[in-house]
């Protein structure tokens, strides 16, 4: 573990389950990207106050396998607001089955843009936040 405690609020919790698991018996990296991009979403949506939709995932380095029984961790913040759109840091940390350890397996950075009800561009709300 290269880290102490993870960075950003807890997002989503999920267990690994064996229908996930790559030809090596590992949790699919898809899964993990997956869950980070609901993750994200989660802040992105909130920060926007409305709809969103996911426009680059800038960053992904997978870190440490995900096992079977992991329950996965994906902490998300707000890394910084532009006009339309936003960029999400995310952090996953798995809490392993059997020893209760936890490992920091994924890091990334995901851009969202705020969209209206027809899909267009919309500008994302000022809030007196330290990322707005």
């Amino acid at each position: 573990m290269t880290e102490i405690e993870p960075t950003g609020e807890l997002t989503l919790r999920t267990v690994a389950m064996p229908a996930d698991v790559n030809v090596n018996g590992d949790i699919f990296g898809g899964w993990v990207l997956a869950q980070m991009d609901i993750a994200s979403g989660i802040v992105a949506a909130e920060r926007a106050d409305g709809r969103v939709a996911t426009v680059a995932v800038d960053a992904m380095k997978f870190i440490r396998p995900v096992q079977v029984g992991d329950v996965l961790c994906v902490y998300a913040w707000v890394e910084r607001v532009g006009n339309t759109s936003m960029a999400i840091g995310l952090e996953a940390w798995a809490r392993r089955r059997h020893t209760g350890v936890r490992d920091k397996v994924t890091e990334g950075l995901f851009t969202y843009v705020a969209i209206d009800e027809e899909g267009r561009p919309r500008p994302v709300p000022s809030k007196g936040t330290a990322a707005g």
